[in-house]
């Protein structure tokens, strides 16, 4: 079964993806499949992400498809049913926790400070999303949880950009980040699917600690 930290280990970047065009999906996910990146993560801000996940899943089976922005037990049963593989949430809750349990779904579950990390352990979670992370302290924030919190894995996301994504790779205690410039709206607008697998293979070539 795929856990949190294989997902978090498969490449130095999530994509957060943000889909409006299920016609999009497809050739978005070869793209990046194309650029090394496997781990991608469709939010559930739209309309069309189900049907997105959907077709993705049946269509692209190279791309392991998982579904973020997911905040209730009936958002997990959902991406489960489209056929995602992990969860990503922006905060977490034992019911969220539950839930992708339930669903079979790895779950990333999002923090912003020590207590939320705790309770995260307590129900058997330790790779975790830091999320926002810019906003939440940045690189300086984990470094100051290295200590207390040494065996817990992190994916900052939130203000990532290919210009900081290397300070936050370089921390012992980052897996991975996630980042939306992987798939830019006007790439995808235009169906410019070169562009994108570029975007992956310099993502994927970043450097880990």
């Amino acid at each position: 079964m795929l856990s949190a930290r294989d997902v978090m280990r498969d490449a130095p970047v999530i994509p957060v993806i943000v889909l409006h065009a299920i016609e999009h999906a497809v050739p978005m996910a070869r793209a990046l499949v194309a650029g090394g990146i496997r781990m991608l993560e469709v939010t559930l801000r739209t309309p069309q992400a189900l049907a997105c996940i959907e077709a993705i899943a049946r269509d692209v089976p190279e791309a392991v498809v998982g579904a973020g922005t997911v905040r209730s037990a009936a958002d997990a049963a959902a991406a489960a049913r489209a056929g995602a593989r992990f969860a990503v949430s922006p905060g977490y809750t034992s019911a969220v926790g539950d839930a992708c349990r339930a669903q079979g779904l790895a779950l990333l579950p999002g923090v912003a400070t020590a207590s939320e990390i705790m309770a995260a352990q307590a129900d058997g979670f330790d790779a975790l999303k830091f999320f926002p992370a810019l906003q939440s302290g940045g690189s300086a924030m984990l470094k100051a949880w290295a200590g207390p919190f040494g065996d817990v894995l992190f994916c900052p996301t939130g203000g990532i950009q290919p210009g900081n994504a290397g300070e936050f790779l370089a921390l012992a205690n980052v897996a991975c980040v996630g980042g939306s410039w992987l798939v830019p709206a006007d790439a995808l607008a235009q169906g410019d699917w070169e562009r994108i697998t570029a975007l992956a293979l310099e993502a994927s070539q970043i450097k880990r600690a």
